[in-house]
Parts: structure tokens; C-alpha cells; sequence
């Protein structure tokens, strides 16, 4: 579905995307993770060339199929279900780079087993994340991560394979000869708008829709990040909250795959930044466990917009990648329940140390889950003066 020409165009991006997100030029000799679904080993092997002619060193992994990752769930003991694999802490203390290449058979095959199991090896596996977290805020680690198409997103996203690659193309800018340059663009008018938020002093956000009224605290020592090379495409800007701020509600239209579980129209109603009430018109016990997965799993984690004007993402893609980057007819905003992302730190990233991520409200969890509303909004922010404008209406950011 990919031509010759789009895996070499995919891949200049994926680098681009990589070379950007990291803090540090790369050295030769770096050490950088390709980790790919086998259906996308066309891309892993364009990548991983890229790599070598770089200087740089790729370590390759390989996914779990659908059948071993569904075995390892349904016949894990409770030491099995938390081992730790020896000379995993030591790979991942020495990355400096991650690409990420997901192509999957299945995204159904979880959906028999019980999200505590699921819960328990995602706490277990948290050490990692914590890793490369702190490398990341020494910027000593970047990373980024893409799609690549198969039958079976296509099938669930209701769109034929080709309709479906068509997406991928289009939302990368593979049909460009020089797609780079377009992202490269983005980038630059993206810092702008980016500048324009930093800049306002703002005590809480309101999100209004037809089913959503939330009010969003930024908190102290915040920033709006995004469009950074992390994720390919990527077209929101973001912010990690004061989760502690979290009041009223939020409604996700958007459907969503996660651990295999098919969940959709979620209701979520916060309360002194906590979750005290989770419906879904479809997954509702799913939902709720995984937001009892642990103590911060019902708290927020991100809060995110996405400019209709960036994205061209036009339909459903059964990804969250693709799906929290909707742009559409009034582009979307989305929140995460779980864990924040450090970068969003208006400061130097290794002063964050856990105790101050407490002290400011950064949430903490081995959850991390988007949920899309795109419905037709509006965001205001009230400043720290009391003025209220509008930040955000039909789509599209008001600057």
C-alpha cells in the first residue's frame, strides 16, 4: 500500500521527527531502539539503513504477535505477569533514541482479558517509562513513533486499505518530494501560536460544547508544547495540568481501541480534579478499571487542542495516534487520564525532580489515555486578572 518512494519519504520524516524531539544533536555511535509490528518491517528496514548512514547504532525488537501478546495475558502466573527481562534496565538507561513503527494484525485480540491483568503488567512495566522520562528531561533520549497501514486498522476504521494508506499519505505529506520541508513548516507556524499562549498569565481554561463544560487549571511553571517531532503526524498542542483543578464535565464522541476493548461515548465528571463518575456508551467496566488502575489513573494528565488548519485527518482511523490528531471539520480537543508529560515544564526539565512534580500538580500513572471530543467548541481563558477571551472557536486557534 506504501510505494518504495513513500517508505524513503516516511522514513527522512521519522528521523526528521527524531532529530527534533531530542534535546542533543545526535553523536555518531548514538543508540537508537527501532521497535516494529511485522507488517511494517518494510518501513523498519528503510529506517534501520537510515540509521547505519547516519553513524548511529539501531537495536531492533520486534512486537509481540497478537497471539503470543494475548498468551502471555491469559497464561501468565502473578510472577510471570511482573517479571523484568535482565539486561532490560541497562538497555533502556542507554538509549538516546526511540522509533517506534506500529503495524498491527489486531487490536481485538485483548478484548477477553481482564483488565486487571492488564492493569498489573502496565504497573509493573512503569520503571521504564520512568527511565526514559529522565533521560528525555536530561536530553540525553528523543523519540517518535508513526503507523503504518494494514487491513485490519482499515477494517475497523470502516475504510478500505487503500482509503486508509491514502490517510497516511496525506497526513504525512508523502506525495510532497520533500515532505520534510513541509514539516519543517509547521513547525515554525506552530512555535508561533505556541509563543502567543506562553505569553498570557491564565488562572483556569473553560471548554465548552455540547456536552462538555470542564474547567482546566494550567498551574504554576506550565508551558504549551507539541508539534515537536514526536509523533509523526502530530498537529495538537498541549499542556500537562494541575490536575488538582479538574472541575465539571467531559464527553469523549469519539470512539476508542485500548488493550483490545472497543470503548465509546465516554462521560467523565470531575470533581476536585478527580474522577467521581465514568459512564460509556460502550466499555463502561472497562473504562472504570482502567481508571482504578492506580491512584492517578482518574486524574488528568494532558489537555490538548488540534488546529483543523494543521491536521489532514478527515475521518475515524481506529488509532489514537491518527485519532487524537483529527482535524476535520472542527479539529478536537482532548484530554488524558493518567500520567503528564514533563516537557510541558516551563523550566529546565531535570530540576523536576518527583517531589516538585507533587508539589505542582503533574500527575503521576502508568495510565496514559486519550479521549476526543470533536464536537464544535470553544476555549476561553480567564486571566490571572479576571479578563476572559477566547483562545480557541470553530476549529482553529484565535491568535
Amino acid at each position: 500500500m506504501l510505494t518504495a518512494t513513500h517508505l524513503q519519504r516516511y522514513a527522512d520524516v521519522l528521523i526528521w521527527g527524531l532529530k527534533t524531539a531530542r534535546g542533543k544533536r545526535f553523536a555518531k555511535g548514538d543508540i537508537v531502539l527501532v521497535r516494529y509490528d511485522m507488517a511494517a518491517l518494510p518501513l523498519a528496514e528503510t529506517v534501520y539503513a537510515k540509521l547505519l548512514e547516519l553513524g548511529l547504532q539501531p537495536v531492533q525488537r520486534v512486537a509481540q504477535s497478537p497471539k503470543m501478546e494475548h498468551d502471555f495475558y491469559a497464561l501468565s502466573n502473578a510472577r510471570q505477569l511482573v517479571f523484568r527481562t535482565p539486561g532490560e534496565e541497562e538497555l533502556f538507561a542507554s538509549l538516546n533514541g526511540s522509533i517506534s513503527l506500529r503495524a498491527p494484525d489486531s487490536i481485538t485480540h485483548l478484548s477477553d482479558v481482564r483488565p486487571e491483568k492488564i492493569g498489573r503488567a502496565t504497573v509493573a512495566r512503569k520503571y521504564i517509562n520512568d527511565i526514559l522520562d529522565r533521560r528525555e528531561a536530561e536530553g540525553e533520549f528523543g523519540w517518535t513513533l508513526c503507523v503504518y497501514p494494514t487491513p485490519e486498522l482499515a477494517g475497523h476504521a470502516g475504510l478500505t486499505p487503500e482509503a486508509y494508506a491514502a490517510q497516511i499519505i496525506r497526513a504525512c505529506f508523502l506525495k510532497k518530494a520533500d515532505p520534510v520541508a513541509s514539516w519543517r513548516t509547521i513547525y515554525r507556524e506552530a512555535q508561533d501560536i505556541k509563543r502567543w499562549l506562553n505569553g498570557m498569565k491564565v488562572s483556569r481554561y473553560h471548554i465548552e460544547s455540547e456536552r462538555t463544560e470542564l474547567t482546566i487549571t494550567p498551574g504554576l511553571k506550565r508551558k504549551w508544547v507539541g508539534i515537536s517531532g514526536h509523533n509523526i503526524p502530530s498537529f495538537e498542542l498541549f499542556l500537562s495540568p494541575d490536575w488538582r483543578g479538574t472541575e465539571g464535565l467531559y464527553y469523549a464522541d469519539q470512539p476508542t481501541y485500548r488493550s483490545g476493548n472497543y470503548v465509546k461515548g465516554v462521560s467523565l465528571q470531575f470533581k476536585a480534579g478527580s474522577v467521581v463518575k465514568a459512564n460509556a456508551e460502550h466499555g463502561e467496566d472497562f473504562l472504570r478499571k482502567q481508571i482504578a488502575m492506580d491512584r492517578g489513573a482518574g486524574k488528568l494528565g494532558e489537555f490538548s487542542l488540534t488546529d483543523k488548519r494543521f491536521s489532514r485527518i478527515t475521518t475515524f482511523m481506529a488509532n489514537t495516534l491518527y485519532d487524537e490528531n483529527y482535524g476535520g471539520k472542527n479539529g478536537n480537543c482532548h484530554v488524558a487520564l493518567g500520567a503528564s508529560y514533563s516537557d510541558t515544564y516551563d523550566g529546565a526539565a531535570s530540576d523536576l525532580t518527583p517531589e516538585k512534580k507533587k508539589d505542582l500538580g503533574f500527575n503521576d500513572s502508568a495510565l496514559h489515555w486519550d479521549l476526543v471530543n470533536t464536537e464544535k467548541k470553544r476555549v476561553i481563558a480567564q486571566l490571572a486578572g479576571g479578563k476572559r477571551i477566547t483562545i480557541y472557536e470553530d476549529g482553529m486557534f484565535v491568535c
